[in-house]
């Protein structure tokens, strides 16, 4: 495994060839973002003239290179500042539902957190979310239903997450401008 300051590259030997697959620094929720095939060093000229074969493409092996990935110290970091920060907006938006009940605010916090989740791939946003800000994944369930509704995150069909609205970021930009003026 090879890194830099922007990402990682697994290297795999598939015959004639060299496979580099790199993945940028951030956790790592999927394959890789590039993939660069290139004749193996002292590979034989004749099956390098013959190119790259979809023998070759099928004998990948992506999911050894995804856990070597996800192994390497930069998303290990990268996962656990994530996880810090997960942590850090779910007990914001635990306070504001003990301050403020279901609110504007506590809403625009609750997608947040849980785009912030969904966009890197946790395994089971609801039940972390639901451990944040100490309800029950049902309440979490409905409270995402009701932002939703309410029009602060879209909806992704099939999958956990979805995008903030306009709506949403613009009560998250008031809530910083808030914050840097009381700091």
């Amino acid at each position: 495994m090879e890194a830099d300051g922007s990402g990682f590259e697994i290297t795999q030997r598939q015959g004639a060839w060299v496979v580099h697959m790199w993945w940028p620094v951030g956790p790592i929720n999927g394959g890789p973002q590039r993939i660069t095939i290139q004749p193996a060093e002292g590979a034989p000229a004749r099956e390098v003239a013959r190119g790259i074969s979809t023998t070759v493409l099928r004998r990948l092996d992506m999911v050894a290179a995804l856990e070597l990935a996800k192994q390497a110290p930069e998303a290990q970091r990268t996962l656990e500042e994530l996880a810090g920060k997960v942590n850090e907006m779910g007990e914001a938006a635990r306070l504001a539902l003990e301050g403020e009940g279901v609110s504007e605010r506590y809403l625009t916090l609750l997608v947040a957190t849980y785009t912030v989740m969904a966009d890197f791939g946790a395994p089971a946003p609801i039940p972390w979310l639901a451990r944040l800000i100490g309800r029950r994944p049902e309440t979490v369930k409905d409270h995402l239903k009701r932002a939703r509704r309410d029009g602060f995150l879209t909806t992704v069909a099939g999958k956990a997450g979805g995008e903030l609205t306009d709506k949403a970021k613009a009560i998250l930009e008031e809530m910083a401008e808030a914050g840097s003026q009381h700091g």
